[in-house]
């Protein structure tokens, strides 16, 4: 089998192509001919199938080591459609830190099915196992943590859901298949809003999930086809073209990280950096994505720092060429009341940086001016 980063430019031999095209073309057809009526066809309703949108597919399910991958509209509708193997009456337990956005979804839309949750340290094996119920269905979890960037393996606890019949379903939106495969170390459900590395652009909203089994895989194609979530032609052509340069792009950020976060462990200013530097002994990453949290000695600078950055645009999101910056307690996790935010770790003077592919000293820089401006006005004061 060739290597992962060609397996990025290379995708599965698709046939649907006359002329020779090296691109897979964008096919726009909502339906398609019948060539006889009663003979079967791939392809009879755009929602249904496209093959734009397939060979997409059949890659990303190459890439993760999938039975199936699906490709969404969003990553909030990859997550639904997930979820939606569940049913009224069952009983999820969720990472402790989870994105805010499939927070409310689980409290606000799937707790009116009667869908019940508990949220644990997912890294503490007998807390899940203890949290465990007869009508548990399913662990969800992030292997690595926003915004605070905590590991949990993933091996483990995949073995210990099945020794209890359960689904385990990661989102690895901050990895993406390139730092971790979570198939592969007996996860079943894989979701990624691949509008972050994936697409890696900041212009295509998208969602991928991928099935470790043929029987998962009929399940979630089931529920993209009824619920009509999928990908269209146009964002699966993006989101291809994205995944071309996923390794490149990826080395990049994570040479920028490491700059920054040296910079960063040198600056008195600077009380404490979240970012999962002990990778070596866990063979299940690569590494540990382009993100990193600080918190400022002086916590109430958080904002005054945050918006005196120049480089780093002021934005939610993470995983594309430019860099940003934000503070969650106020924008990605917004959802969370103050009560909600504490007891998740998200302190009000939490700042997330999600480097970008810029040259690594002007974004020193552009960190060392910000705290320089801190300093400056801490002493006036």
């Amino acid at each position: 089998m060739t290597e992962f980063a060609t397996r990025l430019v290379h995708g599965p031999k698709q046939d649907q192509d006359f002329y020779g095209a090296v691109a897979v073309p964008i096919y726009k057809a909502t339906t398609y001919a019948y060539p006889e009526i009663g003979q079967p066809v791939k392809y009879d309703y755009g929602r249904s199938g496209n093959p734009t949108r397939c060979a997409l597919e059949d890659q990303l399910a190459r890439l993760e080591g999938a039975a199936g991958a699906f490709a969404f509209s969003s990553g909030m509708a990859a997550i639904h459609a997930a979820l939606a193997l569940l049913k009224a009456g069952d009983y999820l337990i969720v990472g402790k830190q989870i994105y805010g956005g499939t927070f409310r979804l689980l409290r606000q839309f799937f707790g009116r099915w009667g869908l019940t949750v508990t949220a644990v340290d997912t890294r503490d094996l007998a807390a899940v196992e203890a949290a465990i119920r007869p009508n548990t269905r399913a662990i969800y979890f992030e292997p690595v943590t926003n915004p605070l960037l905590e590991v949990t393996p993933i091996a483990p606890l995949a073995k210990l859901a099945h020794r209890h019949g359960l689904l385990t379903i990661v989102d690895n939106t901050f990895l993406s298949p390139y730092l971790a495969q979570p198939l592969r170390w007996g996860a079943d459900l894989v979701v990624h809003s691949a509008t972050k590395y994936l697409a890696g652009h900041s212009e295509l909203s998208a969602g991928v999930v991928a099935a470790r089994t043929p029987a998962l895989a009929r399940r979630v194609y089931f529920i993209q086809n009824a619920l009509g979530a999928g990908l269209s032609p146009e964002g699966a052509n993006e989101l291809a073209r994205g995944l071309k340069t996923l390794a490149l792009q990826l080395d990049r950020q994570l040479a920028n990280l490491d700059a920054v976060r040296r910079f960063l462990a040198s600056q008195p200013a600077v009380q404490r950096i979240y970012y999962p530097t002990k990778l070596a002994a866990n063979p299940e990453l690569r590494g540990g994505g382009g993100v990193l949290s600080l918190e400022l000695a002086d916590g109430a600078q958080a904002l005054a720092f945050v918006n005196r950055l120049q480089l780093f645009t002021r934005a939610v999101s993470l995983g594309a060429v430019e860099s940003l910056v934000e503070l969650p307690s106020k924008m990605s996790h917004a959802e969370l009341s103050p009560a909600e935010q504490e007891a998740a770790g998200i302190k009000p003077g939490l700042i997330r940086l999600a480097i970008g592919i810029e040259d690594e000293h002007d974004l020193v820089a552009d960190l060392a001016q910000a705290l320089d401006y801190c300093q400056a006005s801490r002493k006036g004061a």
